[in-house]
């Protein structure tokens, strides 16, 4: 999920844009640097990357037990960050757990119903705030001043236009902001984890796949895998393992597949948990009937300077790396 927009920062003019993606796991601590050129946008740089190990209890599931364990690795992240991302407006974005976050979607006409207001119109949508908080309020459990809450047009499932509403617990958001603060760091963008590594994949599968081959992103998180069948870059079909539906990983990964033949299934996130499950790579590829490709950030921009971090070749950079990436595109 996202900050409210009015806390974003305005993009100050310049010749480039510098964003940073900072991924707390539950060990690890890991920072991608992106740039981009403002005024005639092409090819993304890695400007720097660094992975810090996390003191043993700083994280209990997706709870910070210790907020000043977290803000020292933070700085010791950033404490190589090159001069040249260091001067220019750094827009900092932060990963959630996806165990911390609740989502839905909406027709957009119940919403506007409710709201009494007209579905179409930039600034007519603010109207809509009433009747996303009752929603929210319904599916979290909680009142609206203990939660955070972002929500935007998706018109990527169905031509029916809806609306997608993301929410977390208040103490989440104020926690990560908080461990930011500490070390001198302001957060710009609260993104889901979920959310941040598909938009990396989806950036990856631009520049390494056909363009309108069908594909499958899969991510593996520490509460479960994640995956996404795209089509067109049109996402036509999702699932989530764990879930009751679900007998075992193959039996989602078969309800994922079904539809035009797939090209290739991109991975990414903590892909050594599958061994938790009885899984490796290779099944995947088996169940889903075509090749399986590890996300790598590496090829994905051009290395400003020698960057020797393992983080450029691991599927678990997939988080942080698309978290930067929202901050260099929007």
């Amino acid at each position: 999920m996202a900050l409210k927009r009015s806390w974003l920062q305005a993009v100050q003019p310049g010749a480039q844009r510098f964003a940073a993606g900072i991924d707390i796991g539950s060990q690890t601590v890991r920072l991608i640097v992106l740039s981009q050129r403002v005024r005639s946008p092409g090819a993304l740089h890695i400007e720097y990357v660094s992975t810090v190990p996390l003191a043993a209890g700083a994280m209990a599931g997706s709870e910070i037990a210790d907020r000043h364990a977290v803000a020292r690795a933070l700085r010791e992240a950033f404490a190589g960050l090159p001069h040249a991302c260091a001067t220019h407006a750094l827009r900092c974005a932060m990963a959630l757990p996806a165990s911390a976050t609740m989502t839905t979607t909406v027709p957009l006409t119940r919403l506007a119903a409710q709201s009494g207001c007209g579905e179409d119109g930039g600034h007519q949508l603010a109207e809509l705030e009433p009747a996303v908080m009752s929603e929210v309020e319904r599916i979290a459990g909680l009142e609206r001043h203990a939660l955070a809450v972002d929500w935007y047009l998706d018109e990527t499932y169905s031509p029916v236009r809806s609306v997608t509403i993301a929410a977390t617990a208040r103490q989440h958001l104020e926690a990560r902001i908080e461990c930011a603060a500490i070390a001198g760091i302001s957060l710009t963008v609260i993104d889901g984890e979920p959310h941040a590594a598909l938009r990396a994949m989806r950036y990856a599968a631009s520049y390494e796949l056909d363009p309108h081959e069908p594909y499958v992103a899969l991510w593996i998180g520490t509460d479960g895998v994640y995956g996404w069948r795209i089509v067109d870059d049109v996402i036509c079909c999702e699932m989530r393992y764990p879930a009751p539906e679900h007998a075992d990983l193959a039996d989602a990964l078969r309800d994922l597949a079904q539809g035009p033949e797939l090209d290739c299934a991109l991975l990414s996130g903590e892909v050594d948990l599958l061994d938790g499950v009885g899984f490796s790579s290779a099944d995947i590829a088996d169940v889903l009937s075509c090749a399986v490709l590890p996300f790598e950030c590496a090829a994905l921009g051009g290395l400003v300077r020698p960057l020797d971090d393992s983080l450029l070749h691991e599927p678990s950079g997939a988080v942080a790396f698309g978290l930067a990436l929202r901050g260099v595109l929007e």
